[in-house]
């Protein structure tokens, strides 16, 4: 055997082997932490943000118990709950918080400053003050915006080219929707240029849903413009009972709804943008700041006409509308 100074090469290397295995940081033979996004959610719904999101981060290269994991929490459609579901996730030690909607992202700002928060499908994100700019967000939020109450006058004149004749249109909204007074102000804007009156109704109780499209038929109204927010969509089945019992034309906030059998909608692709949110929480994981990413608004918007519900109501869709019309359910 070769000795080294009067050892046995074998104890050599072990010994050197041994002082090769102390040398590295405690830190470098820990398991390595895998990335916790958070995601505060109305309900379990069968259309949820988080199905997209999931798509684009699998797409990412991504793979949820191997190099992440995703907690949710839900607060069904009781906004009050919002605050301790959020300070729920939080104590989970989360990377990144994922919300959709005006009441889960103010939720989520409220309850830390430091976590990065990524949001999506809200309304006026510099006007609800959860950045201080779209292209420099400042502070832990970034993400996505909608245009916001700037959709409802275009809803209005979707409705008006269904129905030419229209003249009185009911306006349903919650008090428990944040944005619901900014909405009402573009509502009425949009009406008044095409000389249409607005009966303004409230629902902020589920049994309240069905009395608003009661008292909209006692008013005359001639269709039906819902306002959005995780209140109605929690109610989505109530919601769309209502509108067929009504017979009343309705214009929803969200794709969802006519899917499941409302009558039509004007507004954002959320999917894509809920997959466009998936882009900012990789960069976010990879070491990108939220204040340095800017704040995006939707470029693709869709309407969306569910020609069986049409048919249920009695009413008929005009072709050139339904020319116009990005996707028709038939």
């Amino acid at each position: 055997m070769i000795a080294i100074k009067g050892q046995p090469l074998t104890i050599v290397f072990a010994l050197g082997a041994m002082l090769f295995a102390l040398s590295f940081p405690i830190e470098a033979q820990q398991p390595k932490k895998i990335p916790r996004i958070c995601y505060p959610g109305n309900v379990m719904a069968r259309i949820s943000p988080l199905t997209p999101l999931r798509e684009r981060l699998r797409e990412l290269g991504y793979i949820e118990g191997k190099n992440l994991t995703i907690e949710s929490r839900y607060y069904k459609g009781q906004i009050d709950r919002l605050p301790t579901v959020v300070a729920e996730l939080v104590s989970l030690d989360c990377d990144v918080i994922f919300t959709a909607g005006n009441e889960a992202a103010e939720a989520a700002k409220n309850a830390t400053r430091t976590i990065p928060i990524v949001i999506s499908n809200t309304s006026d994100a510099v006007r609800s003050g959860f950045i201080a700019s779209l292209a420099h967000p400042g502070g832990n939020v970034t993400g996505l915006t909608a245009v916001g109450s700037e959709i409802r006058g275009k809803q209005v004149e979707v409705l008006k080219e269904v129905l030419p004749r229209l003249s009185r249109l009911g306006f349903v909204s919650t008090r428990l929707n944040p944005i619901a007074p900014k909405s009402l102000q573009a509502v009425e804007s949009a009406a008044q240029i095409l000389r249409i009156a607005i009966e303004r109704l409230e629902a902020n109780e589920p049994d309240e849903i069905e009395v608003a499209f009661q008292t909209a038929r006692k008013k005359q109204a001639e269709a039906i413009l819902m306002d959005g927010g995780a209140f109605f969509a929690f109610n989505e089945r109530r919601l769309l009972q209502a509108a067929v019992n009504s017979r009343l034309p309705t214009m929803h906030s969200n794709a969802r709804f006519v899917e499941a059998g409302g009558l039509m909608t004007y507004t954002h692709d959320r999917n894509a943008e809920y997959r466009r949110a998936a882009e900012y929480v990789d960069k976010i994981l990879k070491g990108a700041e939220p204040a340095d990413l800017p704040v995006e608004r939707p470029t693709k918007f869709e309407l969306v006409i569910n020609l069986k519900t049409a048919k249920q109501i009695g009413l008929i869709i005009p072709q050139r509308v339904l020319l116009k019309a990005d996707r028709v359910i038939r």
